[in-house]
C-alpha cells in the first residue's frame, strides 16, 4: 500500500497564522508599548500555570515573542518538559508563526518521514495549531 505524500494547505496554514494573530492581539493590546506581560492559567487537568509572553525583538514591521512557562521546571515531568515557543508576528500581513519550539527553530513546511530528527510530515503546521489551542485557552 502506497502512503498519502502530504501536502502543505497554504490557505489552511496562513489562516491558522491569522487567527494567531488576531488571537494575540486580543490578549496582548498593549504589545506595542510593554515588553512582557504573563498571564495565569487555571486549567482543570493541571495544575495553576503563568504564561509569560516577553519581547525579544522589535522591528517596524515585525515582533519576535517568546512564550514560555514561568513555573519550575521541577513541575514538570521529565520526558515532557515545559513549552517553549519563538512567534514572529508580522504586523503588515497580520499573521503570526512559530519559528522556533524547544529550542529548534528553521522547520520546513514539509517532511519526508522518517527523517533524522523524526520531524512528523507536517511539523511546520501542528506547531501553529498547538499555539492556537494554547491562546484559546488564555
Amino acid at each position: 500500500m502506497a502512503l498519502k505524500r502530504y501536502k502543505v494547505d497554504l490557505a489552511a496554514h496562513m489562516a491558522e497564522c491569522d487567527a494567531n494573530y488576531a488571537r494575540l492581539h486580543q490578549l496582548l493590546p498593549e504589545l506595542f508599548d510593554c515588553d512582557e506581560r504573563t498571564l495565569s492559567l487555571t486549567l482543570p487537568q493541571v495544575a495553576d500555570r503563568v504564561l509569560r509572553f516577553r519581547v525579544v525583538e522589535r522591528c517596524p514591521y515585525t515582533t519576535m515573542l517568546a512564550l514560555d512557562f514561568t513555573r519550575s521546571a521541577s513541575d514538570w515531568h521529565p520526558l515532557v518538559p515545559a513549552p517553549r515557543l519563538l512567534v514572529r508576528l508580522y504586523h503588515d500581513a497580520q499573521t503570526a508563526e512559530v519559528t522556533a519550539y524547544q529550542g529548534q527553530d528553521r522547520f520546513e513546511g514539509r517532511y519526508e518521514y522518517p527523517n533524522g530528527k523524526m520531524h512528523q510530515p507536517d511539523e511546520k503546521a501542528q506547531l501553529n495549531r498547538f499555539l492556537g489551542e494554547y491562546l484559546a485557552l488564555c
